[in-house]
Formats: structure tokens, sequence, C-alpha cells
């Protein structure tokens, strides 16, 4: 299929601001930029639309291999095109693992032959794999879970974790909630089967004293840190006492900004159930403060999806997690059109800052000789989410029935036309990410 395109009268959103020009692709690379650039390709008259660099997902779990029943990486990254992602981060907590360069060779083989968009993973850590954390090649970082979510790589170990840390030079992102304050509060709560119990379960404190360890290892050791989905006012205030240095970075996903606890628990029950957990709106408050004071660097979904079957268990048995990787764009682009946040803090967020921090080569602008991933939005478009009407392999969505305005209409992949109007070319191949090591 041919990568060569030209995209005519869109209002372009270029590093630092937005200009009304012409942007052409050849060879799946941005081309040229201008108002008079020669026409290459497909012509695509964007007159209405804003052309943003590719969204960026830097934290999902598209359960394959081992779940395939819930997703699986053809069926995620059709949701991704569909939310204008063009490029996405997978998490290591598969069955099995992906634990060894082995399993992460098979991993990235599967992606090659079903992927739609650009796919990069993280590889994971246990007490004892270090070698295999430390020779692996081309991923975008170690997960270290320090407190039980799904899967079994928790690593809670103090020597262990310090040892993953004083040894190597990879980014490690951690799942920070610490497993001793979680299971004295299972003891606690014991036989309350009540779902609102989730967010007190799973703490502030329990958030915090894990933020403040991992933090502590990656000060002690000068190594890269990513703190993912922060849930936190105290998380949030701790990080603005450091001295990061681009070395400590975080994420927040929409889900903390958008729903709150309790309102959350009493409409949509165990479907709101997901680690860390949807908590008060002094939380929310704080967190998307943090998002625009720069304190917390991107965003991403954890998108953890489960089949409603499973979801609506009783709590104790529900699993945690819930979709979001094909909805996270147009949520945030709602904001803008509430005048809450720009057009450019988005961008930042959502492409170029997840492209800095992990390093990916030739993604996250719009630039001449990068990647030509990029999505057209139509920022007057109403849409409501629809459960039934959604890629995902489970066709659920936390934010059914929410009408929101600002949706992707055509999403661009290494110039490539994946996602249009509400369709996916399933005939497109994404390429693995290369990450500067």
């Amino acid at each position: 299929m041919k990568s060569s395109l030209t995209i005519r009268n869109a209002d372009v959103v270029l590093p630092g601001s937005i200009q009304k020009t012409d942007v052409s692709v050849k060879d799946g690379l941005i081309n040229a930029i201008g108002s008079e650039i020669p026409e290459v390709g497909e012509v695509i008259n964007a007159e209405g639309l804003i052309l943003i660099p590719g969204i960026i997902d830097p934290q999902v779990h598209f359960r394959e291999p081992g779940a395939d029943h819930k997703e699986d990486l053809h069926s995620g990254s059709c949701a991704a095109a569909a939310g204008g992602v063009t490029s996405f981060l997978d998490m290591p907590n598969n069955n099995p693992p992906i634990t060894t360069k082995k399993r992460m060779a098979e991993k990235k083989q599967f992606a090659s032959e079903k992927s739609v968009v650009n796919y990069g993973f993280f590889i994971g850590a246990t007490q004892e794999n270090l070698e295999e954390l430390n020779t692996v090649e081309n991923v975008c970082g170690i997960k270290i879970f320090m407190g039980a979510s799904t899967g079994d790589l928790l690593v809670d170990d103090p020597k262990t974790l310090e040892n993953i840390f004083a040894n190597g030079t990879k980014l490690i992102a951690v799942h920070a909630e610490d497993e001793s304050i979680l299971q004295e509060n299972r003891i606690l709560m014991k036989g309350i089967d009540d779902v609102r119990i989730h967010s007190r379960i799973r703490d502030e404190s329990a958030a915090l004293s894990s933020t403040k360890l991992a933090a502590g290892l990656s000060q002690k050791y000068h190594r890269r840190l990513h703190i993912l989905h922060l849930t936190t006012e105290e998380e949030c205030d701790f990080l603005r006492t450091l001295s990061r240095e681009n070395q400590i970075s975080s994420e927040v996903c929409p889900q903390n900004l958008t729903l709150t606890s309790p309102e959350c628990y009493e409409q949509l029950g165990t479907k709101a159930q997901m680690n860390p957990p949807i908590r008060s709106k002094r939380h929310a408050a704080s967190l998307w403060k943090a998002l625009k004071d720069g304190i917390i660097d991107c965003i991403a979904t954890d998108h953890a999806p489960h089949t409603l079957k499973e979801k609506e268990l009783p709590y104790g048995k529900s699993p945690s997690g819930m979709p979001g990787v094909e909805t996270s764009l147009a949520l945030m682009l709602d904001r803008v059109n509430k005048d809450l946040c720009s057009l450019l803090e988005v961008v930042y967020w959502m492409s170029e800052s997840p492209a800095k921090l992990y390093k990916m080569h030739g993604k996250g602008k719009i630039e001449v000789g990068w990647d030509a991933d990029m999505t057209l939005i139509d920022m007057s478009l109403k849409k409501k989410v629809k459960n039934g009407e959604l890629h995902t392999k489970v066709n659920w969505s936390p934010f059914d029935g929410m009408e929101l305005q600002g949706w992707p209409v055509r999403t661009i992949v290494n110039g490539q036309t994946v996602y249009l109007n509400g369709e996916v070319n399933k005939s497109v191949r994404g390429k693995e990410i290369s990450f500067a090591s």
C-alpha cells in the first residue's frame, strides 16, 4: 500500500504553533510543510479540520498473549486507531508474563502480524530476572508492579527493588502501591463486598508510600523513573517538592480526571473498579492542576479491558480495569471545547511529551523528516460514546452515554490512512517503535 499523500488546507499543529498550511508525505515520512508544496500521492482536502501529531498512548494492556477473549493486539490497535492513537506502549502482565528476551521476541512478532498502529513494549520485572531486564533490546522500559494488580509480577521485596534500580540503565516504570498497606487494609475490611471500599483498601497512603520509595531509589542511583497512573493529591504535592531534573516523570489517566468517587461506584458499580482506584473530587482537581502546572508530564489510558460478564461479578470477584484507548483523545478535546485547556497543551500531553519521555525516534511532532503519524480532528463534531459501537473487543466504556465534542475523523500511520470516519482499514500494519538506548 502506498504511504504517500498530501493534506491540503488543514490547521496544522506544528511545534509551538498552529498554522493553516499543507503537509506532504512520501514513503511514510513527512516530506514537506508549506502553502505551495507540490502534490504527491492521494490528496486530502482537510478544510475545517485540524491536523495534529498522532496520539501516543504510553500505557495499555492489550491482553495478548493469554487473555485474547478480552482484547488482542489486533482489536486493541483497531480501537487505538479509532481513537486517533498512532502508537502505543503495551504492558508485560500477560500469560505467560513478558519477562524474558524470548517472550519479548514472540510478542513483537505477534504485533508485526496484527497491529494496525505502531507499537512498543515494556519488559516485566520479577524477583530474579535482572539479566534479562538489562540485556533485552529496544524496549521502552522495565515495568515494576510494587503492589499486586493483575497478573503475577509483584516485586515488593526492598532488596530486590534496590538491586533493580542499582543495576542497569533502562527507564523504570512503576505501578506505585505499597503491598503491605494493601494487605493490612484487606484484613481490616474483610467480608465487606461493597465496591465503594475499593478506594479505601487501595488508599492514598499506599500510593504515596510506594511513590516515595521509588523516587528515593531513583535519586539514590540516578535512575530514570516514570510513575504510572498517578491518582492522589498527596503524590502531586510530593512531586512538587522534588528537584526532578528530567529524571522522574509521571502520568495521569483521563478517567481519574473525569470520574470521581463515590459517584462513579454508584453509577457504574464494579465497572468503575481499577487499580489504583478512582478517587474523590479533591484528587481529580489536584491531578488536573498538576498536569496544567507541568508536575504531571503526560496522559495515558491504562486501557485494561475485561468483558462485561467479568466486570459484573460481585466485588471481590470482579477484575480491576477498564477500556479507554478509544475515548481518551475525545475526552481531552471536549475539555478544550470547554476552555479548560488549550489544544497545544493536549497535543503536548498526549503526543510530544510521551515521545520525549520514552526517547522515541521520529514520533510526537509534525516536522519534516519525522514519521508521518498524524490525526485529523473535527473540533465541532459532537458524538455520544455508545456501548456496542466501539472497536475494542469488550465493546463497552465507562463513558457510555456521554456526549463529547471534538473527535478524530482520520488516523494516519506511517503515511497510510488506518481510520476514516468510523471505519478501520484492517489491512494496514504499524511498525515497531525505535527507542534511543
